[in-house]
């Protein structure tokens, strides 16, 4: 275990400001003694936001400039360079910190990301990753939106990271790899889909073959393959029904007083099932593929769940995420190689 874990915060990122991502950070330091953080942003903004609370792990970085949620990744990029978002990735590039969190711009944070630190060797594209919620297990599911079209040889590489994070993160010595397709059949499947069946079929990695949505959700796989528009259809469509299902309970057990008392009796199993289907229990998805460690948040995440974040980051700097990448597409070359 690491003695100390250093990681730097986007603190004027996501939709609520510097709110939660102070709050945040001062939750995860509580929890975990190892963590030392600095906060990125505007140093008056940060000072005020804090108030009287402090900690001797925690530093501020001045950033003059903020990227807004909607702005372009190339603006962003070519303009803002004093930016939260970018010094924070510039303090992972300078080994100041050993990871970065944020909550904003996925395309600004993504390009950023990969202009400064690089791909890993044998990386064409990082990928966004995130466990799902899962009645057996908690796969990983990549890429999640950061690549809307990939070759085979692509999603070859986005196995071949999810593995690694896997094993590294759950402890599965060969982690059950597999396609998303629109049916289990081989026959099934557009001409990339099959391709990338085949290379993987030779990668040495536990292929186990293509799953369909329904099949993430009962943990038939660890690790789950898409491209990047499949993916992240497939993440806002579990968050979405997460999301119905709750709605639907509250309304059923508020409709009369006997449902609110059923719900009394009920309300361990209740907060049991809304934890286990709790998208912010889940949040911190990986920048995989990127020469050093970048965690995003939800842009809408709240205190907890940002903290969440950082949490994973941290368990990322831990368990040396891109060293263990490294290392497994060392051994799939060439087959790996775009």
């Amino acid at each position: 275990m690491a003695e100390s874990i250093h990681l730097s915060i986007d603190a004027m990122s996501g939709d609520h400001g510097l709110k939660t991502t102070v709050d945040a950070a001062l939750l995860a330091l509580a929890v975990d003694p190892r963590l030392h953080l600095a906060l990125v942003g505007d140093e008056a903004q940060l000072r005020a936001a804090l108030g009287r609370k402090s900690s001797a792990r925690l530093h501020l970085r001045h950033a003059s400039e903020v990227v807004a949620m909607d702005e372009s990744p190339s603006k962003a990029l070519r303009n803002k360079k004093d930016s939260s978002l970018r010094v924070a990735i510039d303090l992972v590039k300078s080994g100041a910190v050993q990871a970065a969190v944020s909550a904003g711009n996925t395309g600004a944070l993504m390009a950023t990301a990969r202009f400064v630190l690089k791909t890993l060797p044998g990386i064409d594209r990082p990928a966004i990753c995130a466990p799902m919620p899962a009645t057996q297990g908690c796969p990983y599911m990549l890429d999640l939106g950061a690549n809307a079209e990939c070759s085979p040889e692509q999603l070859l590489q986005f196995a071949v990271m999810g593995a690694a994070l896997a094993t590294a993160m759950q402890g599965i010595t060969r982690p059950r790899v597999a396609l998303l397709n629109i049916g289990e059949e081989e026959i099934k499947g557009n001409d990339t889909i099959k391709a990338a069946a085949q290379l993987l079929q030779g990668s040495g990695l536990n292929y186990t073959g293509y799953v369909e949505g329904d099949g993430i959700f009962r943990g038939e796989a660890d690790v789950v393959v898409a491209d990047g528009f499949v993916g992240n259809v497939a993440l806002k469509s579990a968050e979405g029904a997460a999301k119905m299902i709750r709605d639907f309970m509250k309304a059923e057990f508020t409709r009369s007083s006997y449902t609110m008392a059923a719900a009394l009796v009920a309300k361990p199993v209740l907060n049991r099932l809304a934890a286990r289907i709790d998208p912010r229990n889940y949040n911190g998805a990986s920048l995989l593929g990127l020469n050093g460690l970048v965690i995003k948040s939800h842009g809408s995440a709240d205190a907890t769940s940002f903290a969440n974040a950082i949490a994973v980051a941290a368990r990322e700097v831990e368990h040396d995420i891109s060293g263990r990448i490294r290392s497994l597409l060392a051994a799939a070359q060439p087959a790996v190689t775009a």
